[in-house]
């Protein structure tokens, strides 16, 4: 079930994202709208948010393109389009098991365009 949508801006381009319904959701949508400095790693945007939250039961560390997930341990948002550094095939791994917060519509790939310290503004769409 879709809870929400969010739209994910810098400064060269945007994407829209569907959200489930989670408790790591629900905490993200409580800070709406936010902003944060971007870093990459591989193919993955990833910026730091004000949510604190615990591994969800259905975790996942490799995860297909495009999917919206809450790094716990580095209390980030992680967007992987492709492949990360410790990626054994095609599909993104993350460094460490995340939340699966949802999808992002359309291309993912649209994220390559963004630099790290690139300032990354989270608003309900």
């Amino acid at each position: 079930m879709v809870l929400s949508r969010i739209r994910i801006a810098w400064r060269d381009g945007e994407v829209t994202a569907n959200l489930r319904e989670t408790p790591s959701v629900n905490q993200l949508v409580a800070v709406l709208p936010c902003e944060a400095s971007a870093q990459t790693w591989g193919e993955e945007v990833y910026f730091e948010i004000p949510v604190k939250a615990t591994v969800e039961e259905d975790a996942e560390q490799v995860v297909p393109p495009g999917t919206v997930c809450f790094w716990v341990e580095g209390s980030s948002l992680a967007l992987p389009w492709g492949r990360t550094p410790i990626s054994e095939g095609d599909e993104p791994k993350l460094v460490t098991r995340c939340n699966v917060l949802g999808r992002i519509d359309g291309e993912a790939r649209q994220l390559a365009s963004v630099r790290p310290g690139d300032t990354i503004t989270v608003t309900m769409e």
